[in-house]
């Protein structure tokens, strides 16, 4: 069901592809904009090995825009993919070895972001667990005993510091 308010997006359609300019145009367009998609994740995958999340973040929209042209450009190609295999087999071929490469980095990617992700997420778990353990209050001692005042600093830790340079 629909959202009455919420306006359709316009849904302009391309004209289909009937000339062999325009198929190896199409073709050429999509090689393109994996060559530059490719280059935005290679440096995202570069920035989160070196713990440069930020920067890293930083890449996000040009990566999205990105990903919007070639999603658009891939439909495109399916709704024209009889005319293009006519028109453009070649670089139909083309493409298909170079979507085999594009997996393999994307998977090479993927792996770094999950292991970045895990890794924050085990950061902060361990912090909380050492706060939270700290702020445990102490009534009695073994065996009944009134519990001794600690060594040192007698402040427990009321919170985390974060740095964010990294």
């Amino acid at each position: 069901m629909m959202n009455p308010n919420r306006a359709a997006a316009p849904q302009v359609a391309e004209p289909l592809i009937g000339t062999h300019d325009a198929a190896h145009a199409l073709c050429d367009r999509i090689e393109a904009g994996m060559d530059e998609l490719l280059a935005v994740i290679e440096q995202e995958t570069a920035l989160v090995r070196a713990g440069k999340l930020i920067a890293a973040g930083e890449l996000q929209p040009r990566k999205a825009e990105l990903v919007a042209d070639y999603v658009r450009d891939m439909q495109r190609v399916k709704s024209n993919q009889t005319a293009i295999g006519k028109l453009a087999g070649d670089r139909v071929e083309r493409l298909r070895n170079r979507h085999g490469e594009f997996r393999a980095l994307l998977q090479i990617n993927m792996a770094v972001l999950a292991t970045a992700r895990e890794v924050a997420e085990d950061l902060v778990r361990s912090v909380a667990t050492t706060v939270g353990a700290q702020a445990r209050p102490q009534t009695y001692a073994p065996p009944g005993a009134a519990p001794r005042a600690p060594v040192g600093n007698p402040v427990t830790a009321r919170g985390i510091a974060v740095d964010r340079n990294l």
